[in-house]
């Protein structure tokens, strides 16, 4: 399903003639408009006229979270604070929140952006749309919120926590359609069940689930505990919020980056020169449309490759697969890499075990050292001593496996890790800092 079939299969030619023609007056305005970009070109011995073709964005400078914090709160903005209608920022946790803005015609941009990502998880205007994403200053809740209008659903605008009440108005205004992280759905799951409430029995079809990484077997997981189709969507404040890229309905298999207004590359982590099509590395964006806070190769962090192969649903836009580790994300352990996804692939493949873990890294002496707290089901947990034991040998094994460094098991009783209502916090990092 297409909210705008016209856009979204654009002949590879024509969208690219249009990219060129978006980046160019990009480049333009924030060299005019924004002293600190305007610099940033200077240093890199480069001008708007030297953006001749979409192959010269290499010569652009890369923008980083860093500089963001540098000119907070609106130094990046290329409009004054009166064109301005709304503010978001990040949370802040590791510095400065990261501060983005929207002018009107960015808002219903966005919105339009939103109602074709749900038009891909196969949401028509005739559904009632849940919205779980919190709102406020992250861009989840009203991102998702205005593009479920802009559809013509009707929305249910409950934000993040109060479970129970969740699934009692999800029960009686007959919700077709949850939007949440994927955590927070594995909560809304659990409490289901201790209400005695099967999924089978809700009108609940669809789950579009972004804001974490997630892997294929909690996919599984999720569309068997609640009964849908699970939608992997991808976003981030820095470039708009949700709605930069999505799973389709039909094939689920890479998710479609919105070409006409971000403008993809992947790059070599380590040199930052470009890669081709299909190799792994550092997704990268640059905003086509944006009018506020434009982004110039805003550098996300996320491992991903681009795939231009052509998808079942018709749509000429370039895929990437699920967003499973950062950069930002992955832990030294002994000099070993490891990805919080990979644990959770290990996991979710072990029977008697819960979607819920933690994985909690420390340093004794020089030497760091890393432990997996996983819940067992009840059935489990209640077994005897040597069964368990066998269950930890298990999983303590195939984690060395597959990334080569060993690390303590915990199992621990059900309901025990604290659930979350937004972001799972699935690493917990005491080692001291530099």
């Amino acid at each position: 399903m297409m909210w705008n079939e016209k856009e979204e299969t654009m002949p590879r030619s024509e969208l690219q003639a249009l990219q060129l023609k978006r980046l160019q007056a990009l480049v333009e305005r924030v060299y005019a408009k924004v002293p600190y970009y305007c610099q940033k070109m200077k240093d890199a011995g480069v001008t708007p006229g030297d953006i001749k073709e979409l192959a010269d964005i290499k010569r652009l400078p890369f923008t980083t979270k860093e500089d963001l914090r540098k000119n907070y709160p609106f130094g990046l903005f290329t409009v004054s604070m009166d064109e301005v209608v709304r503010v978001h920022a990040s949370s802040g946790t590791t510095g400065k929140p990261t501060v983005v803005g929207y002018t009107r015609a960015d808002i219903k941009l966005w919105a339009g952006l939103m109602a074709r990502t749900l038009s891909a998880a196969g949401a028509t205007s005739k559904d009632i749309i849940q919205n779980a994403y919190g709102y406020g200053l992250f861009t989840g809740g009203l991102g998702a919120h205005y593009g479920a209008e802009e559809l013509g659903a009707a929305v249910v605008p409950v934000s993040g926590g109060q479970t129970k009440r969740q699934i009692t108005l999800m029960r009686d205004f007959g919700s077709t359609v949850l939007l949440s992280t994927p955590s927070y759905a594995l909560n809304i799951a659990e409490v289901m069940a201790d209400m005695g409430v099967n999924p089978a029995d809700l009108p609940l079809r669809v789950g579009v689930f972004g804001a974490e990484p997630w892997s294929e077997n909690m996919r599984a997981e999720l569309e068997n505990k609640l009964q849908v189709k699970a939608i992997d969507i991808y976003g981030l404040s820095e470039v708009i919020g949700p709605g930069v890229a999505t799973e389709c309905i039909e094939a689920q298999h890479g998710l479609h980056i919105f070409e006409d207004h971000f403008l993809p590359e992947i790059v070599d982590p380590d040199t930052f020169e470009p890669l081709p099509v299909g190799d792994r590395g550092e997704l990268v964006f640059t905003t086509l449309t944006k009018e506020a806070f434009p982004v110039i190769r805003y550098r996300t962090k996320d491992i991903a490759s681009l795939n231009d192969e052509p998808c079942a649903c018709g749509r000429t836009f370039m895929r990437i697969p699920k967003i499973t580790g950062r950069t930002d994300d992955m832990l030294i352990i002994r000099g070993v890499n490891v990805f919080p996804s990979q644990i959770e692939q290990v996991l979710m493949n072990v029977e008697g075990v819960e979607p819920h873990y933690q994985i909690i890294v420390d340093r004794q002496g020089s030497m760091d050292t890393m432990e997996v707290q996983v819940e067992v089901s009840e059935t489990v947990f209640s077994d005897k001593i040597k069964n368990l034991e066998k269950l930890n040998k298990r999983i303590q094994g195939d984690i060395k496996d597959l990334i080569g460094s060993s690390c303590k098991i915990s199992l621990v009783e059900p309901k025990t890790i604290r659930r979350s209502e937004g972001k799972a916090q699935r690493v917990i990092d005491k080692r001291p800092k530099k």
